[in-house]
Order: C-alpha cells, then structure tokens, then sequence
C-alpha cells in the first residue's frame, strides 16, 4: 500500500478492467522498489535501439511507426544527450505514469522514450482505439525485454476503461504524471490526486497552423513533395493532432495562383489516399454553416467535399472555436508575418513555414512576445516529435538535480 497524505490508496482487490499489453502485476510490483537510472542511461538507450532494430524490420508498413523507430535510434539519442551533458547530475523522479490520447496512434511510443530517457519507470495507459501500430510497437517492447529482463521494472504499458479506481492507484504510486489528450482529459485525471512532491506534465487542447509565402509555392521544383508535406502534417492524422495546421495564412504577391498551384496538388493526393465517410462531409458542412452565421467568410469553389476551404476577412483570436478535421479548413491573405498575432494566443501549438526564414520569425517572436506558439517548424515536419514540446522540456521536468557541494 502507499500513503497518500491522510489517505492510504491500496491496489485495487480487482483489475477487471485492465489489460497489460506490456509487463504484469508483478513488474507494478518490481517498479516500486527499483532505482530510477541516471537521465540518458546507456541500459535506457541500448534498450531502445533494440525496439528501433525490431520496428525496422516489423514497422515498414506504417511511417508514423518507421519515424518512431529512426528517433530512438542509438546515434540519434546519443545526438540527443548532447543537450544534457553540461548538467548537473540527474535521475529519474521514480515512476512517471503517462496516460495517451486515445486518436493519436503513435503518441505513447514517444511519451514512454522520453519518461525512461529521464530515467524513470514508466506505466503507460495506451490509446483506447485499437491501432495496429500500437501493437506492432507493443510487441517490440516485449522482445527487447526478452533480451534485457533487467528493465521488466522500467515499463509496463496498459489499457483500461475510464475506471477512476485505476487511476488513483497509479496516480498515487507516481512521481509525474503525464496526460495527453485535452482539457476535458486532464479535467478528469486530476480527479485523482498525486502525492505532495509529484509533478505533473499536461499537454491541453491546442491547435497550429501554417503560413505560406505564395511567390515560394510557386517557384518550388517539385509540388509534389510539398503537397505530400502538407498532407503529412493535416491529413495523415485527420486533423486530430494538435500539431496540424488548420488555419493557412498566404503571404507574398501572387496568392491566388499559388493557391490554385498548391490545392490542386494537394487534392490529387488525397483523392488518392484519403478516404471521406459520409459522416464526414456532413460535418464538415455543418461546421461551416455555424462559422457562416456568424463570422464574414466565404465558401472557395470546391469539385467535391473532399477538401473545404474558407476564406477569412479578418483573423480573430475566438476562430479555433470554430475548427473542425477531415479536410477543414480557413485560409487568409495578410500583408505582412505580424498580421498573425491574433493566432498566437496561449492556445496555439505550432507554426508550421514554408517560403519564409527562421530569421524572419525569431525577429516576430522577439518584438511581438505572443502568448502562444511554443515551436516554428518547417511545412511537414509538424509531427516530429522532440525532446522539448509544448514548451516543456521533457527530460528535465521528470528527472531531479542533486546537487553535491
């Protein structure tokens, strides 16, 4: 049992609800009395080179599955640790315990890496949807631990219902906790309360978007590839990630023929891998006539349902009220990159770029100090996952300093 201020949480006498995917109630058992390890441990990272190895031969099929694998990567992580060298020393909280979104597949993949990478032992809720990702990657895990057994401490990965039960226990043993997956989810997870000197890491409900220089789109020597990027970025998750862009903002001279230049690229490719339910499309329609009642927007010319673009006279900063997925979304003509301020508030995630310079925007960041918009990254790569993200850095936050004078 542990104690929890005036309150002894037991292990619950049932866990009907819970399925371990990864490790079982006698590795919950282990977790408790192990060491955490030193931040970026060589026995943290030879173990997930092993997964990396697995999922490269296992993972072809999946590309979200693939990057996963070429991030935890021996010489990437060992690129990695670079960052930390000059700390003080560094070990793990304890146990981090991590609960996923249930409509990003890959997600708890990378929030593990980066618990243990911190030297923690990790439990991880999996995503509630069935992905075959998340078994692919699950099977990894369990033939890594075959042939290091001394890390069956370090990683137990479950699902279960929204059993509040459950997640008092597991709140109760951790030193961080970690949530994914909005508001309304961290809301309900606190429910359960931690114990005095647990921290807890949350990653709310966020949204993104992209600004184009028009006069690049058109130069570019291969629309392919960007409309590939682009699509990487919004559809291959349907818009569900808070990292993809649902608000274009054009800049240049020549806006309307590159735009003509870039959505004709981009629906080719989804017509050719995107697959719209009829669910979908009504959604989609339903979302745009309650914008329509009470903004001043305009509906582009579409052939289909497949892609719906809206034109904005005016960015506000209530517009994400509004937002919607598969194949939604706003568009804006600005005059100059300033004109995104009202975009950047503290709910904003990620500015993806195409056309324009880092420099450019780190003079933006530097004079305008928006509240929001925690990371610049280049068209496509908005779902590459880092060791800082959401303006945390991960592997300080679930480690501590000891300090020895």
């Amino acid at each position: 049992m542990q104690k929890l201020e005036d309150v002894v949480i037991p292990m619950p006498q049932s866990f009907n609800d819970l399925f371990f995917a990864v490790g079982n109630y006698q590795s919950l058992e282990d977790m408790q009395k192990a060491p955490s390890l030193p931040i970026f441990s060589e026995s943290a990272i030879e173990f997930l080179n092993l997964i990396s190895s697995t999922l490269l031969k296992t993972g072809k099929a999946f590309s979200d599955v693939v990057t996963f694998a070429f991030w935890c990567r021996k010489a990437a992580l060992l690129k990695e640790k670079e960052n930390y060298v000059h700390d003080e020393l560094r070990l793990g909280k304890g146990i981090a315990f991590h609960s996923t979104p249930s409509n990003v597949p890959v997600n708890f993949a990378f929030s593990f890496a980066a618990g243990l990478l911190a030297g923690n032992k990790n439990i991880i809720r999996l995503p509630a949807k069935d992905f075959e990702q998340v078994d692919i990657i699950c099977r990894a895990v369990n033939a890594a631990l075959e042939k290091m057994p001394e890390m069956k401490p370090f990683v137990v990965m479950v699902r279960y219902k929204s059993t509040k039960e459950i997640t008092d226990y597991f709140s109760s043993i951790c030193m961080t906790r970690v949530i994914w997956g909005g508001d309304e989810t961290i809301s309900h997870i606190r429910e359960s309360v931690l114990p005095p000197r647990a921290n807890e890491i949350t990653f709310a409900d966020r949204y993104s978007f992209a600004v184009l220089d028009a006069d690049a789109v058109l130069k570019t020597e291969n629309i392919k590839q960007l409309a590939q990027n682009f699509y990487n970025d919004t559809f291959f998750s349907d818009q569900n990630a808070c990292t993809s862009p649902r608000v274009l903002v054009w800049l240049g001279k020549k806006v309307k023929e590159a735009q003509e230049y870039f959505w004709e690229a981009v629906h080719q490719l989804a017509d050719e891998k995107y697959n719209l339910s009829a669910v979908q499309a009504v959604g989609k329609l339903a979302a745009f006539y309650k914008v329509a009642s009470e903004k001043d927007v305009c509906l582009y010319p579409k052939q289909d349902n497949l892609i719906m673009r809206i034109s904005l006279s005016s960015l506000d900063e209530d517009l994400m009220e509004y937002k919607y997925n598969s194949g939604f979304f706003f568009e804006y003509e600005a005059k100059e990159l300033a004109d995104i301020l009202p975009l950047c508030s503290v709910k904003c995630q990620t500015m993806t770029y195409y056309g324009i310079s880092a420099a450019e925007i780190n003079h933006f960041m530097k004079n305008y100090r928006p509240q929001g918009v925690d990371r610049a990254v280049p068209l496509g790569k908005s779902m590459d996952f880092s060791l800082i993200w959401d303006g945390y850095d991960l592997i300080r936050e679930m480690s501590r300093v000891i300090r020895i004078s």
